[in-house]
């Protein structure tokens, strides 16, 4: 049995190679590091992506998330010390903080973190130390917020299924491969929300990056609902849509990659509450949202597609994060979408590792007539 170096027994790989097999039948595992060619050498070659086909997890299992923002000191007194600076990206969504050492805070300043991300949806803090941190303490800072997800698709470093990797190391074949025939690489999605607890409180830090480009957009799915008539939100309360891995995984399978899990679907509330600040937000992406439950298909179609414009576009309630070396970015995937914005054409290596604390099952609070 390989070593997992998660301490959350749910997350114990209930195959992941199988000792009994000769050299010949072994699964295969295929490593970045050996992939490399000519690229810039990464500057964390330990945090390159590994894909072992032969790890294999079982189902997730339900569990009682404590939603760390809720209660939290709305001062902030723990969290924006003296010296600290806090400086909105936009009126409604996102900012940034300078001054502040996340790998320092109290417990007191981590839950004063997830009201503060809850109410500006995405915070990018600078001049941090998580890339230079042990993967194992970095992992356990994340673990404070929730459950920590395994990715069922994607690659990690090795022996840390936790740790989901963003990475692309620039050259031309990749990006080319990427776009295909897509016009734009926009894709507004609220990560694995097919899953029964979907991530909550989110960290991506930056490992290497471009000097201009690779930025992250993310847009406000509260501001997003509150947008919208009276009429309409009170029809979309009580509605339910599917939300499936399926796709994920079946792209994965027939690019060879690797499917730990097996996919799941679930059924989530289109309109869910925080518990923390009470705010009522969309809950559909365009990823991983199949359909509504009890509408005809061109029913379901026609308002999915309505509603994925109307996040897609609103650029009033968006904000766009520009990556630099010792960013940590923090968002709440229960009211945000986000997308990759891939336009930089450098060859520069783009290289970033995520935490993914799993929060509630979705669940919405009824509607008041405004």
């Amino acid at each position: 049995m390989a070593t997992v170096t998660s301490t959350q027994t749910q997350h114990l790989p209930i195959s992941v190679k199988a000792n009994s097999q000769s050299m010949e039948e072994k699964p295969k595992v295929r490593r970045a590091i050996d992939e490399e060619g000519d690229t810039v050498a990464a500057s964390h070659p330990h945090y390159l992506p590994v894909w072992d086909h032969g790890e294999k997890y079982a189902p997730l299992q339900p569990f009682e998330h404590i939603e760390r923002g809720k209660g939290a000191d709305p001062s902030f007194k723990d969290l924006l010390t003296e010296g600290s600076k806090l400086q909105h990206l936009t009126p409604t969504t996102g900012s940034e903080v300078t001054g502040v050492q996340l790998s320092k805070l109290s417990d007191a300043g981590k839950d004063q973190l997830a009201l503060l991300v809850a109410q500006r949806k995405v915070v990018a803090f600078r001049n941090q130390d998580f890339e230079n941190l042990p993967i194992q303490e970095a992992l356990d800072f994340g673990g404070y917020f929730g459950r920590r997800h395994i990715h069922p698709t994607t690659g990690s470093p090795e022996g840390y299924p936790e740790l989901h990797i963003v990475h692309r190391n620039g050259n031309v074949s990749e990006f080319d491969s990427f776009r295909g025939n897509r016009n734009s690489s926009v894709g507004w999605h609220s990560d694995v929300s097919n899953e029964k607890q979907p991530p909550g409180t989110t960290f991506l830090y930056a490992l290497d990056v471009p000097e201009v480009g690779g930025d992250t957009g993310f847009v406000n799915q509260v501001e997003a609902y509150n947008r919208l008539s009276p009429l309409l939100k009170e029809r979309l309360h009580g509605l339910k849509a599917i939300h499936s891995g399926l796709q994920q995984a079946e792209s994965s399978k027939k690019r060879d990659g690797i499917v730990r899990r097996e996919p799941v679907a679930s059924e989530h509330p289109i309109v869910r509450t925080h518990p923390a600040t009470g705010e009522k937000a969309l809950f559909v992406n365009e990823g991983f949202t199949k359909s509504i439950v009890g509408f005809k298909n061109e029913e379901s179609e026609m308002l999915l597609k309505f509603l994925y414009d109307h996040i897609g576009r609103g650029i009033d309630y968006q904000a766009r994060v520009r990556w630099a070396p010792g960013t940590v970015v923090i968002w709440d995937n229960r009211v945000t979408s986000h997308s990759v914005i891939v336009d930089w054409t450098t060859g520069e290596r783009r290289h970033l590792a995520r935490i993914t604390p799993q929060a509630e099952a979705p669940f919405e609070t009824p509607y008041i007539p405004e």
